[in-house]
């Protein structure tokens, strides 16, 4: 189906779209968190970067990167449709993850970055309680 906007409006309508963050993946590692007794993570923790969440005593941010926003290649998601754009975004996103991850590392934070997809039915039970503590 051919878009109803054209190029400029399109761009115009979805630079007012604002993410709701990754609601669904973070359910999902909160009740990964309480069904392993994982205790002290705290959500909208104000740090640099803004992890998903982060367990201020142990000094470990915790960051659920979306496959396809971080340029992770697990469903083949490339888009044919204004390919280079894409690729540069997400060619940024990379790019800003690992100033995020010195800047905190340089703080003396570990940094946890869990992929979307691992966060599946099928993959969550391989996720270790080990790295959250």
């Amino acid at each position: 189906m051919a878009d109803v906007f054209d190029k400029e409006r399109r761009s115009f309508v979805m630079r007012r779209v604002k993410s709701e963050k990754n609601r669904s993946t973070e359910l999902r590692l909160i009740k990964f968190f309480k069904d392993n007794g994982v205790t002290g993570w705290r959500r909208h923790y104000k740090l640099y970067g803004k992890p998903d969440f982060a367990f201020p005593k142990a000094k470990l941010a915790v960051f659920v990167d979306g496959c396809f926003w971080h340029g992770h290649d697990c469903r083949n998601t490339k888009p044919k449709d204004n390919a280079d754009y894409w690729s540069e975004k997400r060619l940024k996103n990379q790019r800003r993850d690992e100033e995020v991850t010195a800047v905190l590392q340089n703080g003396g934070w570990r940094v946890l970055r869990i992929w979307e997809c691992s966060l599946s039915a099928k993959k969550i039970g391989a996720l270790s309680v080990d790295a959250f503590v």
